[in-house]
């Protein structure tokens, strides 16, 4: 697999029957990586993840090898799975599902996690930004040179 890394927010709308355009600096990666097929899944955080699928692959084999302690994590990422493609107008349709679950209505934020992107409600995003910001720095991050 190529070396590849999203990062970034790209605020976008989506169309009235659902559909995302791909913004052109992942479009490129994401033809060349993946043909253009994505797959989407709920996020435990009220978004969606956004998978090129050799990436998709991979999070579903880990997935798969939970044990049945973590069946209903299974469940959530792999039962509300959904495989889509990049269509000719650069737009990919997410599921009124997806849309739902996210709570995903016009304006949304597409954001860059390293080998997958977050798909989030804009106003949702905001809040849940808001919150991690008003919480202490983790212990992980306390020795992290800027």
């Amino acid at each position: 697999m190529a070396d590849f890394h999203f990062q970034g927010t790209s605020a976008l709308a989506l169309d009235a029957k659902g559909r995302l355009t791909v913004p052109s600096r992942h479009r490129e990666v994401l033809v060349s990586l993946a043909e253009g097929c994505l797959t989407l899944t709920k996020h435990p955080e009220g978004c969606l993840m956004v998978f090129p699928r050799p990436v998709w692959e991979a999070f579903r084999a880990k997935v798969e090898a939970l044990p049945m302690s973590a069946a209903g994590w299974k469940r959530i990422f792999l039962g509300s799975a959904m495989d889509v493609e990049i269509d000719s107008g650069s737009r990919v349709l997410i599921s009124p599902e997806l849309r739902s679950a996210a709570g995903l209505e016009r304006d949304v934020h597409l954001i860059g996690m390293g080998n997958h992107l977050e798909l989030w409600d804009a106003a949702r995003h905001a809040a849940a930004e808001a919150a991690v910001l008003q919480q202490p720095m983790p212990e992980a991050l306390q020795d992290f040179t800027f």
